[in-house]
Order: C-alpha cells, then sequence, then structure tokens
C-alpha cells in the first residue's frame, strides 16, 4: 500500500535524522562528534540484529514478503545496504568537517604523513615499544587457517607477497597495554589513533615479506539470538546463548580506503561474504573513541548548556514518598526531574520501612552500579517479601541482568525470569505497607522507561506513582501471572499486553471513529518510539477515513505515511531527535473534557510490543497530572528546533519557525519548566513562611496590646 513504509528502511531514515544532528551548525562542535558516534553505534546494532535477521529469513524462507513493502528478504537487504552507501558521504563530511572546525581550539587528528619527522619518529619508537611487544601478526593462506575475528574489533589487513606467493597477514589493534588515542600535544586535542600507527609499522610484523598493500578492517557479526533447547537452568542457557553470540557469522565488513581486490576477495571467501556487505570509510571505523575529546576542552561554547536533574517539585522532604503519593497521585518526568531524588529515593525509605511488607518489580535494563539493587537488597535482608522479575533476554543486556540475578538471590530477594518465548518488558513497581485497622496500603508505579539512573538523565520519560487500589490489584495480578506462568486476560484499569493491551486500543480508536462519522471531533494523539503493527496501522488509516484527527510524535521507525489521499490526510507525523533521547509513550483519546482517556506506558506500537512481550500501560485519571501530560504533548506539537515532519512521500523535513515565531525547542524548554517548578514552589513556601511570621507578629502585637490595656 502506498501509505506503507518498510520497517528497515524507516529506520535508516531514523538514523539519517541523527546523522542530521552531526552536521547542525545549531549544536556545539563536540556535540557534533558525539552524534556522529551515536550514528554509528546505532548502525552497527541495526546490522547485527536486523541485519542479522533478515540475512538469516533470506536462508530459510527466501521467498516470504514484507507485509508492508512486499520486498523479499534478498530485496530488502539490497536495500538496506544501498541506502547505507547513500548515507556514507555524509558520514565522512559530518566527522570531516567538525575535525576542521575544531582546529579553532586546537584539535587535530593527524594523519602519519601530515605528522611532524619528529612526531613520526617518535611513533615508529611507540610502535617498536608500547605496541609491537603486545600483538603479533598472523599469516593467512590456503594451508593455514583464518583466524576468528571478533565482533566491531579494529585489525589491519595487509596483502603479503613473496617469491614463493601471495598470502594475506592480519594484525589485531586491541591491546589492553595501550591508549587508543595517542596524543602528540600536552593537552592531547592533536593526536593520531592506534590502528593508524599499526597500519603504518604493519611491516615490521612480517619480516621476510613484502607488503603490497594494507587497510584496516572491521567485522560486524549477527546478534539474532533466540533462547532455545531445554534444560531446567534458564539462566545458565542464558548464559551460554550469550558467548554463542560473539561467535555468529559476519554480516558486514569494513575496510578504510581502497584495499587490493584479490586481497579483499580472499578475506570474503573466508568470511563467507559476498562483496556487497563491504563497506569503505575514509574516516576511522570505531567512533566510540570521540567521547573521549569531550573531556579535552571545557569551553562552554564547545558543550552543550549543563543541565542537571532537578528535586521533583511536586515532592516535599518532610514526609515520606508513599505517605505522598497515597495523598495523590504524582507524575514524574525524566531526565527533567531526578530518579535518584523521587523513585530512588522512595525504594530505599521502602526498604527501611518497617510497615513495609513486600516490595515487587519488574527490571529490564540497569545502571552499572545499581542504586536499585542496593535498595532491594536491602529490602530483603531487613526481612520483606522481595520478588524480582528480570528480564534476561534484555538484548545486548543480557550478561549484565545475568550478573544482577545472582546479586539479587544473594541477598534473599525471590528472583523469576520473563515468561517463556516472551519478554517482559513493563516498568512496573507494587509496594505494599500495613495500614491502620489491620488493614493494607498499596503504592504502584508504572512507567515509561527503566529503573536505571544513567540512562534516566538522557532519556525523556515519564513517571506514574498512584495509591490507587483497583490499579494495584491489577498489578498483584500481573506479579502473579509473571509467578506462575499465564498471561493476565482481564484487568480493571491496566493495559497490560499481550492480551488486553492491543484491543482496548483499538476499541478506544474505535470510540473517536464513532465521535467523527457522527458529527463530532473524533482524536488521538500518540507519543511512541516506533510505529510498526499492521493491526494498529490499519485502524489509524480507518480513523483518518472517518475524519478522526490523529497527531503522532514517533522518533524511529514509522511505517505508517501521513497526507497520503484516501487514506491518511488526517494524519500528521513528527519526530523529535534532540540532546536527550526521546523515550517516553503516551496515548490520548479524544479531545479534552471528561470524556478524554490519557495512557502512559512502557509499549510501542510495534507487533513485538503489542502482541509478544508483557507491557503494562495505566490510566492517568488525576486532572492535575493530565493537563499537564497535555501541556507536554502540546509543547512537542510546537517545536520547530528538533522536531521533523513526515512527508507524504517517507521523507522528513525540518519543522520550520514562521515569521516572528519564537524558537522553540521542546527538550529544553521541558527542562526550563522543571526549574520554573521548583522555583515557584520554593517562591510559595518562602511566602507561606512570611505570612506565618506576620501573623506570628500580629498576634504577639494584639497581646502586648491587651496586657497594656
Amino acid at each position: 500500500m502506498e501509505y506503507l513504509e518498510n520497517r528497515e528502511l524507516s529506520w535508516l531514515r531514523f538514523n539519517k535524522r541523527v546523522l542530521e544532528e552531526a552536521s547542525d551548525k545549531g549544536n556545539p562542535l563536540l556535540e557534533r562528534l558525539s552524534f556522529s558516534a551515536i550514528y554509528q553505534s546505532n548502525l552497527d546494532e541495526f546490522f547485527m540484529v536486523r541485519v542479522g535477521s533478515i540475512t538469516d529469513e533470506a536462508k530459510e524462507n527466501k521467498y516470504k514478503k514484507d507485509s508492508r513493502s512486499e520486498m523479499t528478504p534478498s530485496q530488502q537487504l539490497d536495500a538496506v545496504f544501498t541506502a547505507v552507501r547513500r548515507m556514507q558521504p555524509d558520514v565522512e563530511k559530518a566527522y570531516l568537517d567538525t575535525m576542521s572546525e575544531l582546529s579553532r581550539y586546537g584539535f587535530e587528528h593527524v594523519s602519519f604523513e601530515k605528522a611532524s619527522p619528529e612526531e613520526q619518529r617518535f611513533l615508529e619508537l611507540y610502535f617498536r615499544r608500547e605496541i609491537k611487544p603486545f600483538i603479533s601478526g598472523i599469516v593467512i593462506n590456503d594451508a593455514l587457517p583464518f583466524p576468528f575475528l571478533k565482533n566491531k574489533e579494529l585489525y589491519v589487513a595487509v596483502q603479503l607477497g613473496s617469491k614463493k606467493n601471495v598470502s594475506i597477514g592480519i594484525v589485531p589493534i586491541s591491546n589492553e597495554q595501550s591508549e587508543r588515542i595517542i596524543p602528540l600535544s600536552d593537552d592531547g586535542k592533536r593526536f593520531i589513533l592506534e590502528e593508524e600507527v599499526v597500519l603504518k609499522f604493519a611491516h615490521l610484523m612480517f619480516k621476510g615479506s613484502k607488503v603490497l598493500d594494507r587497510t584496516i578492517i572491521r567485522v560486524t557479526r549477527n546478534a539474532d539470538i533466540m533462547v532455545s533447547g531445554k534444560g531446567s537452568d534458564f539462566r545458565e542457557r542464558m548464559e551460554k546463548l550469550v558467548d554463542k553470540r560473539t561467535k555468529l557469522a559476519p554480516v558486514r565488513l569494513e575496510i578504510t580506503n581502497e584495499f587490493s581486490r584479490d586481497a579483499l576477495d580472499y578475506i570474503c571467501k573466508k568470511l563467507k561474504l559476498k562483496n556487497a556487505r563491504v563497506f569503505t570509510s575514509r574516516i576511522p571505523l570505531d567512533l566510540s573513541y570521540l567521547y573521549q575529546l569531550q573531556e579535552l576542552d571545557t569551553a562552554e561554547e564547545l558543550h552543550f548548556t549543563p543541565r542537571s536533574p532537578r528535586k521533583p517539585a511536586a515532592l516535599t522532604d518532610n514526609r515520606s514518598v508513599f505517605a505522598q503519593v497515597k495523598a495523590k497521585d504524582m507524575l514524574l518526568s525524566y531526565p527533567f526531574e531526578s530518579m535518584n531524588l523521587s523513585f530512588i529515593r522512595l525504594l530505599q525509605e521502602s526498604a527501611s520501612d518497617p510497615k513495609v511488607t513486600s516490595i515487587k518489580i519488574t527490571l529490564y535494563r540497569l545502571a552499572r552500579n545499581s542504586k536499585v539493587i542496593d535498595a532491594l537488597c536491602t529490602a530483603a535482608e531487613n526481612g520483606k517479601e522481595v520478588l524480582v522479575m528480570i528480564e534476561l533476554r534484555a538484548r545486548f543486556d543480557e550478561a549484565n541482568n545475568i550478573e544482577w540475578s545472582k546479586v539479587l538471590q544473594k541477598a534473599g530477594v525471590k528472583v523469576i525470569y520473563g515468561p517463556k518465548e516472551y519478554k517482559a518488558h513493563s516498568k512496573l513497581l507494587l509496594i505494599t505497607r500495613k495500614g491502620q485497622n489491620g488493614t493494607f496500603d498499596y503504592l504502584t508505579q508504572i512507567g515509561t522507561g527503566n529503573y536505571n539512573e544513567k540512562t534516566s538523565a538522557i532519556y525523556t520519560d515519564l513517571m506514574l506513582l498512584t495509591a490507587d487500589r483497583e490499579i494495584a490489584q491489577d498489578a498483584e495480578n500481573i506479579f502473579d501471572s509473571l509467578l506462575n506462568g499465564y498471561f493476565v486476560e482481564k484487568t480493571n484499569k491496566l493495559l497490560v499486553a499481550p492480551l488486553c493491551l492491543r484491543p482496548q486500543i483499538l476499541d478506544m480508536l474505535d470510540e473517536q471513529i464513532t465521535i467523527a462519522r457522527s458529527g463530532g471531533e473524533g482524536y488521538f494523539a500518540a507519543k511512541i518510539n516506533s510505529l510498526s503493527d499492521n493491526t494498529v496501522i490499519e485502524k489509524l488509516v480507518e480513523a483518518s477515513q472517518a475524519g478522526v484527527k490523529i497527531e503522532l510524535v514517533v522518533r524511529g521507525i514509522c511505517c505508517l505515511i501521513p497526507g497520503v489521499a484516501g487514506y491518511t490526510e488526517n494524519i500528521t507525523v513528527r519526530s523529535i531527535v534532540g540532546r536527550f533521547l526521546e523515550h517516553s509513550r503516551i496515548f490520548i483519546f479524544g479531545k479534552e473534557g471528561s470524556d478524554q482517556k490519557i495512557y502512559i506506558g512502557s509499549a510501542d506500537l510495534m507487533p513485538r510490543n503489542t502482541i509478544h512481550r508483557v507491557e503494562v500501560a495505566a490510566p492517568v485519571n488525576d486532572e492535575r497530572l493530565r493537563r499537564r501530560i497535555r501541556d507536554m504533548f502540546a509543547v512537542l506539537m510546537k517545536d520547530n528546533v528538533k522536531a521533523r515532519l513526515m512527508q507524504s512521500d517517507g521523507s522528513y523535513v525540518h519543522a520550520s519557525a514562521s515569521e516572528g515565531d519564537i524558537l522553540l525547542n521542546s527538550q529544553e524548554y521541558l527542562y526550563d519548566e522543571a526549574y520554573r517548578r521548583l522555583e515557584e514552589k520554593a517562591a510559595r513556601q518562602e511566602q507561606l513562611r512570611k505570612n506565618r511570621e506576620s501573623a506570628a507578629k500580629k498576634k504577639s502585637s494584639s497581646k502586648r496590646k491587651k496586657s497594656a490595656k
């Protein structure tokens, strides 16, 4: 259909938007370099997961067509490779242009040829003393086995010539004894990379052979693994699977500059890669080192304005978080508000509160030094019932979660894992506390993001805290289902995938369709990371055709194309890519009023979320919080700095400000708002203090007058 976009190509459009930030003159120079690194990191994961998956599909079911683009797996791969190659000149230009502009501040990425004679002598000595003793060259020919090339590691490949034959030499760059950035100036801003030095002196690793050609190579391997097989210890099987991932087949080979065709063909043959999967770059193959440059110059103009999460204005210091939530629902917003001063505080208070009897939580991704884990362990050690559902299949966090599960168990926490073949991606917490007269009070937290202190400072997310007993009952049922291996089929208020989230969303969209067909104003708004669920897409098209106004803020994949005549004229799609990663999920059904329904939750509108995972979304019923979410969404819709609008051909253009409009960066605006909320609270408290002092003085004065009489 003309209103549908292929998922993989849609994702590449998203990463192109990230790349645009690397060239955006409005971003500070060192931040632009970070976006170059993010673009590359994103692309690495895309090749490992999505390209790896489609590669497998091409072997197992090569005639199966994508439901949106009607392309076979091979056709999708061809389209992906073409799109990636087309972006490469922009990738190189962004890096080279930014480095060139940074030269005004003393930064220079030096090539060996442009180094001074003195620097060249230093580098040769450095190679001989600091690098060569810790690495070794491997000669490869038909009589010798090809070495295993680790995923995303850098190697120098050389073509060797001798009187007898032509062979290949491989030199690993990875060297824990030395630093990748080799400084050529006291401040470190003038530098060369270790792999470039190894490339220059690779001939010293192969004495007796003539080096005919040389290049740096990097292999990306398939990482799309699925747990399978039988066994009672799921964690042990996951550990083996994580180890297996490092040995999966290559899906891409990157090289710097041109390389001997014969030598390249030989390497591709040994890696079992077609030449179509070879990508050439004029810039470093691994840009992760760019983050280190951030620390070399603190000049304000080179960095984003420093921002630190604020203490939530809704919270006070003199009462426990539990008591404050019992009095009224709370909505926390990250990174604008501090997780440490809100959610972590709640866990720590609950861990030591003698009246708290149990804590139940789902964990997906955690910080390396997790205060969440510390609080849960403390709670268990204090004799509370602590149940943790930790998802060991959280991609690329498997090893981290496996280790945390061991720590939790050692502390006496009851640890369970996600249901078989379904990841538990929900962000759910339930705390039970003894109340008065033998009763119990409950606090339920439902969020859009992980319980991760690190990412909470760079991802935009929302967190609802409520004492609603019906929601607590739903949460209890969810934990019971996770513990006993079944799916929730009916709820009071929460939406819970895989069985009762998508049907309810479709029903609420039908309500808006009925309103529109009856002459009313049907409306649906959503802020999500991705949209690819065909069933939801078809319902959105039906709603658009019925006259429902639909406003979508979709950061990444969006397989629905707006503005297509006869189908999606009433749909707008915008994507915001900026300093922080947009991660919150919001769903708004209906115009403002008593019938309007607002939810926040963990699910995107993708099949993997709506029907293949355990996800939770919660209604926001407190009108104060509903108004706040509406205001936040309105700010997103007014963003004319970091927002892009999707066009009817699937492309994106920057949202532009009309003449006289004020430039509005939604992320910066919401940060300022968090500051304002706290300042206004402080001002109110100060005014109350002054009023109390004034009243006390008047009372004291009145007493003195009466006494004088």
